[in-house]
């Protein structure tokens, strides 16, 4: 019998990265750390938007915030979502 509750990781993770702008905030992060701005200007996008991916994605433990200053920076912490995201994306 296999181990269901493995299969169900994949498939949150899988979930969180199903939506075109989480995967071009993935994507866009694996390049470096980045702020809420940078990422809104980038995305074209409103503020309240870019911030209810981020939660989704921090929720899932693919990517991380930390305090610089005033601003939070996010990068990607999630080494199985990098690949995922590199494979997709691969041209």
């Amino acid at each position: 019998m296999t181990n269901v509750s493995k299969f169900n990781e994949h498939a949150e993770l899988l979930k969180a990265l199903a939506h075109p702008t989480r995967l071009c905030i993935v994507d866009g992060l694996m390049g470096g750390e980045c702020n809420v701005t940078h990422m809104q200007a980038c995305l074209e996008i409103p503020q309240s938007t870019v911030s209810q991916h981020l939660a989704i994605l921090r929720s899932k433990g693919i990517i991380e915030g930390r305090r610089q200053g005033t601003e939070v920076v996010y990068t990607v912490v999630n080494e199985k979502a990098k690949k995922i995201v590199s494979l997709l994306l691969e041209d």
